[in-house]
């Protein structure tokens, strides 16, 4: 199940006096910051995605299952939150996950090349998910991938870990 909660916060939460790597969107894109968790590896995990448009208002949607990878879960945040767009948006989804970052950026062209196996020639993991990434992605006029280092203090990559956290089967009871 896919929550979903639409909140208003101050542009002035994208703050440039932060570590510099963190993405300023272009004019017309919304910022997707996305994270996974997950207890275990395999285990019981969540995701999230914050989609935050240019009005300062900022949309949180997560979810979780009881048996996945933390890879999965930031795949799955990243897809969620490319839905959650109208088609023909200009997007930038902001991940502290390099698996994914690298994939969507420098890896899928090659798969794709390769029908679906890496340059060792084994299959690719998380091949169903990635080809629903690409078409989720190509739904769109134009979608950036940006790495950042995640637990940095940002306050949305804090927010998304924190909703992943959350949305992971059985997290209250862990918790204790």
């Amino acid at each position: 199940m896919v929550e979903s909660r639409r909140m208003a916060v101050s542009p002035r939460r994208r703050s440039k006096s932060l570590p510099g790597h963190l993405p300023e969107p272009a004019p017309g894109e919304v910022l997707v910051w996305t994270d996974g968790a997950c207890q275990r590896n395999p285990g019981p995990g969540g995701w999230a995605a914050l989609v935050c448009w240019e009005d300062g208002v900022v949309e949180e949607y997560s979810g979780g299952l009881a048996h996945t990878t933390n890879n999965v879960m930031e795949m799955i945040a990243a897809l969620e939150g490319l839905r959650a767009l109208p088609s023909g948006s200009r997007a930038c989804v902001v991940t502290d996950s390099r698996y994914l970052h690298d994939g969507m950026t420098s890896w899928m062209a090659g798969w794709k090349r390769r029908d679906w196996k890496t340059a060792s020639g084994d299959p690719v993991k998380n091949k169903e998910i990635w080809v629903q990434l690409d078409a989720a992605a190509s739904d769109h006029e134009q979608v950036r991938w940006h790495w950042v280092k995640g637990h940095i203090g940002h306050a949305l990559n804090e927010r998304a870990d924190l909703l992943a956290v959350a949305a992971t089967p059985n997290a209250a009871r862990s918790a204790r």
